[in-house]
């Protein structure tokens, strides 16, 4: 393992189960994941992984046989010499939402070979529709004692769902036990939102209605549903993408200074921006469906199930009364992107009268690129060389990957998972903001506008793009 452990703080003993331990998820991020911590010296000096689901792939060394091909093909590169060690503490055992005696059994037997000091780590990737007869067996069976529970999205499809689901968790764990993960937060880039505004006193002081005209949360995908027509026709992207992804963006976007970094304290100011939302008019909604869609396997011939959704979003506070924040996202659009732009007030004059009217126009942007190798532009006018005095846009970028010497970034689902066995809260999401947010949706769900059609390649439809008064989007303007 690299040398790296000093500078990490030292986790407790624990072991770590895996429901879905065969499945996508898993594969792409899970396993690589926990294996480049374990590489870095961020695991535990003593742990245990057991993959779970109802069907074994056979013995522990197909199991880890199949473990391996994934982290080679995920992993970023081919496996080192920590392979064998990190694989002699992988097993599989079989379990079901209705028998994990099993599992409790296997468990409780690897926590006493690792003398556990820690919680164990309980991961849930299994569907939607299983997720609460899972936990209820956790309960049953012993295995949510000193347990920290990892479930994915969705949480929930609408407010009573969400409540209900909820409901179940709080039967079974305490609240501060549950970690309801979105990648989106454990993003460099979405943490440097954070960084960047309460770190600096240049910016901290701007981040008002008094400076900002605007913030645009934009994550247009240039690929289509890629034969996910059963899971898209249950969902469709304003479930998919608003409700959780974007609002959490939101979330960091728009929070109050905290007293302190802690998960408590932020969350305290997250509640209170959530609470400030004001519910969706679905009139300043636009869904859409590109040509083609329902064309795809598992698509119905006469679906009304949307593949784009475009919002205006209104937080009623102090800080962010009358500014508006636009969401927009969908499938097979023009770019794949993920931008967070602040735009700010215009000069009180305009000294420059002659410039082209579109540089005029469009104020000075803190754009945000939410990729895995983080940019940080602010775009203002600016003088182009020369004898006459010509306005330009230029940009101040910040190269965060290269900005840092021998750093270590850490891909999303890696620094959430050690994040969980630190049992740090700060990148997770709580029941109540959860269930205000469906409260927020609920206008759209229950009266939802019909999907507009649009193009491949194409930015959506026209009133999406008419929904953003000038200068309008930064996508697809920002490549000029």
């Amino acid at each position: 393992m690299s040398d790296t452990s000093a500078s990490q703080p030292e986790l407790a003993n624990r072991v770590l189960v895996i429901f879905g331990a065969t499945g996508d998820l898993a594969a792409r991020k899970l396993f690589p994941g926990l294996y480049r911590l374990y590489v870095h010296g961020m695991m535990p000096p003593q742990f245990r992984i057991i993959g779970s689901g109802r069907h074994s792939p056979g013995s522990d060394e197909d199991f880890r046989a199949k473990i391996q091909a994934a982290v080679e093909r995920f992993a970023d590169g081919t496996l080192g010499e920590d392979w064998q060690s990190f694989a002699q503490q992988l097993s599989f055992v079989a379990s079901s939402a209705e028998d994990g005696s099993d599992l409790a059994r296997a468990v409780e037997e690897a926590e006493r070979e690792v003398d556990a000091d820690g919680d164990r780590l309980i991961y849930l990737s299994v569907p939607p529709t299983a997720t609460q007869d899972m936990v209820k067996m956790l309960g049953a069976s012993g295995l949510a004692e000193r347990c920290s529970l990892v479930i994915e999205k969705p949480f929930g499809h609408d407010v009573a769902s969400a409540r209900e689901l909820n409901a179940v968790l709080h039967s079974v764990l305490d609240e501060s036990s549950i970690y309801r993960i979105d990648h989106f937060l454990g993003k460099e880039a979405a943490q440097n939102i954070m960084v960047l505004r309460f770190a600096n006193g240049l910016l901290e002081p701007i981040w008002t209605r008094e400076h900002i005209s605007y913030v645009q949360i934009d994550v247009p995908e240039a690929i289509d549903i890629q034969g996910r027509g059963d899971f898209y026709e249950q969902t469709g992207a304003f479930r998919d993408m608003v409700v959780t992804h974007l609002m959490q963006i939101l979330g960091v976007v728009g929070l109050d200074p905290p007293s302190h970094l802690k998960g408590a304290a932020v969350h305290i100011e997250r509640t209170k921006l959530f609470d400030a939302l004001r519910p969706l008019d679905p009139d300043r909604v636009v869904f859409g469906q590109y040509a083609g869609y329902r064309d795809e396997e598992g698509v119905a011939d006469d679906s009304r199930v949307e593949t784009f959704a475009a919002a205006e979003v209104y937080v009623d506070s102090w800080r962010w009364s009358g500014v508006p924040f636009y969401l927009r996202t969908g499938k097979a659009l023009a770019q794949g992107r993920r931008t967070v732009t602040i735009g700010f007030t215009g000069a009180p004059l305009r000294l420059f009268p002659d410039v082209d009217a579109d540089y005029a126009t469009r104020p000075s942007e803190l754009v945000f690129e939410l990729s895995d190798d983080p940019l940080v532009s602010f775009e203002l006018q600016a003088k182009v060389p020369g004898a006459t005095i010509t306005l330009g846009r230029a940009a101040l970028k910040l190269d965060v990957a290269n900005a840092f010497d021998n750093s270590h970034p850490l891909e999303a689902y890696e620094r959430l998972l050690h994040d969980v066995m630190l049992g740090d809260h700060l990148l997770f999401t709580r029941s109540e903001q959860i269930e205000r947010i469906w409260e927020v949706c609920a206008p759209v769900l229950d009266n939802p506008p019909a999907p507009l059609p649009y193009e491949k390649g194409s930015w959506g439809p026209k009133p999406a793009l008419d929904l953003v008064p000038a200068p309008g989007w930064r996508l697809p303007d920002s490549d000029r």
